[in-house]
């Protein structure tokens, strides 16, 4: 009799799990998510950029999982007929002061193997992305944008044909672990697995803690907010145009992006989201923001960042300040050419009771309950890799 393995999270992780699961007859596999359909949090909220892997420490999970994941949600969209444009990405020095910098991302682009890497003066960034300013780039020519969303949603395909379940509107209140087995209570029903795998993204230190799990790492929201630019603007971007990311800080700043259908948006930012899933100023979770104000590690926080947070909130308040931003890239951009705040999105960022944030992926493991507690970007991007890992490494062995 097979297995039955439960997994907590309807997002691209969550779905890529199961699919690998059901598809290779290893378990009776049912999803359990609270939302009614799948994608739609993280993944449904995000640029739809299948990086390549320059940022990320070598040898890290990041790094690793990233160039497998990219080449396996290519070779999937090939298989499933799912739009994958290589529209490459410039990573842009604008002063001098950056290029001490530039060259620590270049050197850990070559050890992550990152494909058809080049570095270009300011004259030949300018041939690949002829608006852009700047002194010198990195290019990564396979750099490609997707739509994450229809990726999940084949993916859920492929589980039910395998005959496992996505069962949608159950929320998990109560786990508990009983002669080996685990039982599940949600907002309407119980299940009894063998084994559960959680990747509950936004969510997962809160399911951890259903499972006794330690409250640290703790989830904190941070919000992304993206502005479309002008339909006569959209040739000034080709393909990706990044900054040199701030080592002190662990997001990438404000970019721009041309996305797998064609629109360009501008950002994201990073502002402390007021919900869990608050997508804008007006979503607000009394319980989720004292959560973060209360958590031990929040006055460090506060006082190594204070800076940077007061910078970007201003920044997504202020019109004027954002547009600052991005026109330092595209000088030839009017403050009419960010036409309205398109999208956002919320980053599932991870952080320790001494208030640092963590960088790489990070499993737990509680007898027969897998916890992923910490999968922020490029978790779309490397999911399948994800599951493999899990897969090989965590839900496979049996000790």
């Amino acid at each position: 009799m097979a297995e039955t393995i439960g997994i907590i999270g309807g997002g691209i992780v969550g779905i890529a799990m199961a699919r690998a699961l059901s598809t290779r007859g290893l378990a009776d596999v049912t999803v359990l998510e609270k939302e009614q359909r799948v994608a739609m949090h993280q993944t449904g909220h995000n640029s739809g950029v299948v990086h390549a892997g320059l940022y990320y420490a070598p040898a890290s999970l990041k790094a690793r999982l990233c160039q497998r994941g990219r080449v396996l949600t290519r070779d999937y969209c090939r298989e499933r007929n799912l739009p994958y444009r290589e529209l490459g990405k410039l990573v842009v020095a604008l002063t001098d002061d950056e290029l001490p910098a530039l060259a620590n991302i270049e050197s850990r682009s070559v050890a992550n193997g990152v494909p058809g890497l080049r570095r270009l003066d300011a004259g030949a960034m300018r041939g690949v992305e002829p608006h852009v300013a700047g002194v010198a780039a990195l290019h990564s020519p396979h750099t490609a944008v997707v739509d994450f969303v229809a990726i999940t949603e084949a993916m859920a395909e492929d589980i039910r044909s395998a005959g496992g379940q996505i069962l949608f509107g159950h929320e998990a209140v109560a786990i508990t672990t009983e002669r080996g087995k685990v039982r599940v209570t949600t907002s309407h029903a119980e299940f009894v697995f063998d084994r559960l795998i959680v990747c509950a993204g936004l969510q997962s230190d809160v399911v951890a803690g259903l499972v006794g799990a330690s409250a640290a790492p703790k989830i904190l929201p941070f919000r992304g907010e993206y502005w479309g630019l002008s339909a006569a603007k959209q040739h000034f971007v080709k393909g990706m145009i990044y900054p040199v990311p701030d080592p002190r800080f662990p997001f990438l700043g404000v970019h721009f992006t041309r996305g797998v259908y064609d629109t360009i948006h501008v950002g994201p930012n990073a502002v402390p989201a007021l919900a869990r899933e608050g997508y804008s100023w007006g979503n607000v979770s009394l319980k989720d923001t004292a959560a973060s104000i209360l958590w031990p590690g929040a006055g460090a926080l506060a006082r190594k960042h204070w800076r940077m947070g007061a910078k970007e909130i201003a920044a997504s308040l202020v019109k004027p300040l954002y547009f600052r931003q991005a026109r330092r890239f595209i000088p030839e951009l009017q403050m009419d050419d960010l036409t309205a705040k398109t999208a956002a999105g919320v980053r599932a960022q991870a952080w320790s009771l001494d208030g640092s944030l963590l960088d790489d992926f990070a499993i737990e493991k509680m007898g027969p309950v897998t916890l992923l507690r910490n999968a922020p970007s490029p978790a779309a991007t490397s999911a399948m890799a994800i599951a493999e890992h899990l897969l090989e490494h965590h839900v496979l062995p049996r000790n």
